[in-house]
């Protein structure tokens, strides 16, 4: 990476709300064959990450009155993994209508209690220091501005209240980073364009992907919010990452 990214990217360049308004447009043309695809590109791995994420919260999901909240929530997995361990309400925000009617139609067939809100990362309807968890997977990057979902995420969590942000990113190891940079800019963008319908889509989550910050420099990019107790564990070699902190 040549120098910070800033926030998500459309094609063309476009950036703040331009931007936005392309990635939701994005996620919107794609949820049908979303959940489809995020299993088969990954071989399916991309469940096991998101158990992951649930484990290493799940002493707090495990409290009694517990308010989560799942950002970017797409069409729920994470959320309603969450649900599974929680007995309080998990509430999933994503600003795709798309998106979110797939996850309510989701939790429906497995009759779990996930509420669901349309609401955008940056400006959500939530009160300060409200929420004791604040999570997303696979979304942030897509913010149009990074700092500004941060600072967001820090403004409604409680003190002591915990983020967790789980992201691709690039492996550290010289060969994986080389096999999975050609699976990615080749592989991906032809099997999801052809499944999807949509090549932009799936041209510009790899893309999205190379420009994201790596683990230290979303690290500190946390810790200059007011984020404490930093931490990112690489998963699968480094291709994901989940970062960990507390207010």
């Amino acid at each position: 990476m040549n120098e910070p990214a800033e926030g998500a990217r459309a094609p063309g360049g476009a950036t703040g709300g331009e931007a936005a308004r392309w990635v939701r447009w994005m996620f919107s043309s794609v949820a049908g064959r979303y959940d489809l695809l995020n299993h088969l590109l990954s071989l399916n791995v991309d469940r096991w990450w998101r158990r992951q994420t649930v484990r290493r919260v799940r002493e707090l999901l495990a409290r009694p009155g517990v308010r989560v909240v799942d950002l970017c929530c797409g069409t729920g997995d994470l959320a309603l993994a969450m649900q599974r361990r929680c007995a309080a309400v998990v509430l999933g925000c994503d600003f795709s209508h798309e998106m979110l009617r797939r996850a309510q139609e989701k939790a429906a067939r497995q009759r779990a209690q996930t509420a669901f809100l349309e609401a955008d990362a940056l400006q959500l309807p939530v009160a300060d220091a409200s929420l004791d968890l604040v999570t997303a997977a696979f979304g942030f990057r897509n913010l149009a501005d990074y700092r500004r979902g941060l600072e967001e995420i820090l403004r409604v969590l409680k003190p002591g209240g915990v983020a967790a942000i789980l992201e691709f990113s690039q492996p550290g190891n010289p060969l994986l980073a080389a096999l999975y940079g050609f699976y990615s800019r080749r592989i991906l963008p032809l099997l999801g364009g052809l499944i999807s319908g949509s090549r932009e889509a799936y041209r510009y989550l790899p893309e999205s992907v190379q420009r994201f910050p790596g683990p230290e420099e979303l690290a500190q990019a946390m810790r200059q919010a007011g984020f404490r107790a930093v931490r990112y564990e690489p998963m699968t070699g480094g291709i994901v990452v989940l970062h960990l902190a507390l207010k």
